[in-house]
């Protein structure tokens, strides 16, 4: 950090780039040179932001557009953070030299008596730097005493971080030696106070005061933890060599003595990466499902295989046999027919042939006896085949039987066989069940606990807001009652333990899950759940994954349905940090969101519900395909009809949305895209803006001037401005106007209109 009077070289010795001698550059590029040389892109990430704080606002000199960036202190580490700020990622020194200069093209600087680029702001550069620290996880042993692969310790990867701040402070300077007067005059004032808040945080950490007053400034609510905390901090105390800045000299030097009594304890940080570890357990979780779905369904698919191929078996068997054995049974069913035929036949055809010769030749001879004899052996020959063929048939019909055995033993195994595997296939699917119903509820509990963390953090939230406002305050009475019903004793036992930040939260518990609580019956967690989406919105990577939730037109039904003052200043907070992005703001207009917004402005009181709603129709203002859109849904008139409040940060806002409506008119008439009057002129915008166009806030000054130039840059709006008295407004912004682009638009616009020319002569008026 560099302390010390204006024009001793703060910004010489920080910031200087060293392009034409490297010999001269400042101590932010030789940090970032040792920083660079010391670590490894492969494990190693840098990624730094570049802050002023001006008129006790906090704005980024990488996004001038974001002019108004809050600060976060962690309860329980002290850490200050300012979340809302760019965080650009650095590879190479010249990328780094480029992001300086940059930051520097967009600071405030003055000329003065004692300098002539007088830094008006504190510069701050945040340097982020995250190192992985490997290690082995140790694995534990399962119930044979043998190492499992797939029991290990679920030890979350090891993250080392490290933070450098390099503050250039502005520079003190008395009134009468510096000789500013008007905005610098004030800009003088806001730099002095900040300077004095910072010396009495100073003084009571040398003196070990009990109570420092670091939220007196801003700059000393950034600078928390550098004095007294866990930093180890260097301070640069710069002097002027002239004899009549003694006075200076002396109180600088002083500065520097009692800050050298500060002490600080040096403390590494190291956490654990949790996000990664979640990653990888839900995938393995999703690995370890899919491969037991898939083992289910081949044990399945096998054992209906096998019982359809032994069906289909026993019932050909079956088949086969019953076909076999009937065509055997017919089969000598018939040869035993025809044989019994034949041997009746010929038994008939013998009797007849004996009887006849008896009857005519009388007694045989022996001849005749002997031919008897051998038909009798024939026919006797014949009956022994007969009975030896029967007995071959009864043999054939033995084995088929015992076949048949062989074939029903081979079903009742197979039978068993299939009766095991059901047995088995239920016991399996009883674990199945017994897994599935472990597993909802491990999931209720888990969705159990992430809501009584949700709920926890909106305490946490609640109560650090009411601490920054000076009060005890008391957490509402309505989240108390919703914490009772749903903390357990294990949350009752850890209550101090650490709570999560938003952006753990939203990792943690999920952007559906914190989107359903936009719908819930209680009152006060549907205002903590819009207040988380909120603060969500408000980073632009959250942005696309709210709008594709259906996060937008959650806002939306809540600006319809509500009657909560609250839920509609946080919704159109939130519709306002949506509203930033082109691609939701045609989404806002094509879902009716202006008229909700316009509705909800007629009928608001609160301040800062109608800034929150001012805030997000002038960012609609910014977008040239809806202006004609906007106007004719009254997005306007909504915003003109804001002005009754009359509390400056409104009025700001709705200067800001009519310097934005009249700078896209003007993009469109110069492309000549639009002709014709000014829509805000036939809105009757005209007047306010005249009235206005000198008002003592400077934000409000700022965008009435840009307006009117804008306004005054095209012909057909001139008569309508001489008649409304905007001519002199635009004189007096060429004459007195405190930024010089705003001064050369508005003496271009004047000397390029012919209407304005002759005016300007009929009242001879030089400029």
């Amino acid at each position: 950090m560099a302390y010390g009077q204006t024009g001793t070289g703060k910004t010489y010795t920080l910031g200087r780039l060293g392009e034409e001698d490297t010999a001269a550059r400042g101590i932010m590029v030789r940090a970032m040179e040792d920083i660079l040389a010391d670590i490894s892109l492969e494990t190693d990430s840098i990624s730094v932001s570049y802050l002023q704080l001006y008129m006790e606002t906090i704005q980024d000199l990488l996004d001038p557009a974001n002019d108004n960036i809050s600060i976060l202190e962690d309860p329980k580490t002290g850490d200050v953070s300012v979340p809302g700020a760019s965080l650009v990622e650095i590879r190479d020194q010249q990328s780094f030299i480029e992001l300086l200069r940059v930051g520097e093209a967009h600071r405030f600087a003055a000329n003065t008596k004692l300098n002539t680029e007088s830094s008006r702001s504190h510069a701050i550069l945040m340097v982020h730097i995250k190192r992985s620290v490997k290690g082995r996880d140790p694995t534990l042993l399962n119930e044979n005493g043998n190492s499992s692969h797939m029991i290990k310790t679920l030890k979350p990867p090891l993250v080392r971080k490290g933070k450098l701040v390099v503050v250039d402070l502005a520079g003190s300077e008395r009134i009468d030696k510096s000789g500013s007067e008007g905005h610098t005059l004030e800009e003088a004032k806001s730099i002095n106070l900040s300077l004095s808040a910072l010396g009495k945080c100073i003084n009571a950490l040398a003196e070990n005061s009990p109570h420092v007053p670091v939220r007196d400034s801003k700059l000393t609510r950034l600078l928390r933890d550098s004095f007294g905390g866990t930093a180890r901090t260097s301070l640069v105390i710069t002097i002027g060599p002239s004899p009549r800045h003694r006075g200076e000299t002396a109180s600088t030097i002083m500065f520097g003595q009692r800050a050298m009594k500060v002490e600080n304890m040096l403390k590494l940080k190291e956490e654990f990466d949790y996000k990664s570890l979640s990653r990888r357990l839900d995938i393995q979780l999703d690995k370890l499902i899919a491969e037991h779905e898939r083992q289910q369904k081949a044990f399945e698919d096998e054992i209906q295989r096998i019982s359809i191929q032994a069906q289909n078996q026993i019932s050909e068997s079956e088949r086969n046999y019953a076909d076999a054995l009937e065509k055997e049974r017919l089969k000598y069913q018939k040869e035993y027919k025809e044989s019994i035929k034949k041997l009746e036949e010929q038994l008939l055809m013998n009797q007849r042939s004996y009887g006849s010769e008896n009857g005519t030749y009388g007694p045989k001879d022996d001849s005749s006896n002997l031919m008897s004899n051998k038909e009798n052996l024939s026919a006797a020959k014949e009956v022994d085949e007969l009975k030896e063929l029967l007995q071959k048939e009864t043999l054939l019909r033995k084995a088929a039987e015992e076949e048949v055995t062989n074939l029903k033993s081979q079903v009742s195994e197979w039978k068993r066989a299939e009766a095991a595997g059901n047995t088995e296939i239920l016991k399996l699917r009883k674990m199945l069940e017994d897994e599935e119903h472990q597993k909802e509820k491990l999931e209720g509990e888990i969705a159990m606990l992430q809501t009584q963390l949700l709920q926890l953090s909106f305490e946490a939230d609640e109560t650090s807001r009411r601490l920054e406002r000076g009060g005890p305050g008391k957490v509402l009475g309505g989240l108390d009652s919703l914490m009772t019903q749903v903390r357990s004793p294990q949350l009752k036992e850890s209550g101090t333990e650490e709570k999560a930040s938003i952006a753990k939260l939203f990792e943690q518990v999920g952007l559906q899950k914190i989107l359903s609580l936009l719908e819930a019956e209680d009152a006060d967690v549907r205002v903590h759940a819009v207040k988380v989406v909120a603060n969500l919105a408000a980073e632009e990577t959250n942005q696309e994954k709210i709008v594709q939730a259906g996060g937008l037109t959650s806002l939306l039904m809540l600006l319809q349905s509500s009657e909560d003052e609250t839920i509609h200043r946080v919704a159109a907070g939130a519709i306002a940090n949506l509203a930033m992005n082109e691609t939701n703001q045609e989404l806002i207009m094509a879902q009716g969101g202006i008229n909700l917004l316009a509705m909800t402005a007629a009928h608001a009181e609160d301040p800062q519900t109608l800034r929150m709603v001012a805030g997000a129709i002038a960012n609609l203002c910014g977008n040239d395909k809806l202006q004609t859109k906007l106007r004719g849904e009254g997005g306007v008139k909504a915003l003109l009809g804001m002005v009754r409040c009359g509390h400056p940060d409104v009025l700001a806002q709705v200067a800001r949305g009519i310097a934005n409506f009249a700078k896209c008119e003007s993009r469109a008439s110069t492309q000549g895209i639009k002709s014709g009057r000014s829509l805000l002129i036939d809105d009757g915008a005209l007047p306010w803006i005249v009235q206005n166009a000198n008002n003592e806030a400077s934000p409000i000054r700022r965008h009435i001037e840009l307006a009117l130039c804008h306004l005054a840059q095209h012909e057909v709006n001139a008569k309508d401005m001489i008649s409304g008295g905007a001519l002199w407004e635009l004189v007096r912004i060429m004459r007195d106007c405190s930024r010089e682009d705003i001064r050369t638009l508005a003496h271009k616009t004047l000397t390029s209109s012919p209407t304005f020319q002759a005016e300007l002569r009929r009242l001879r008026i030089d400029f």
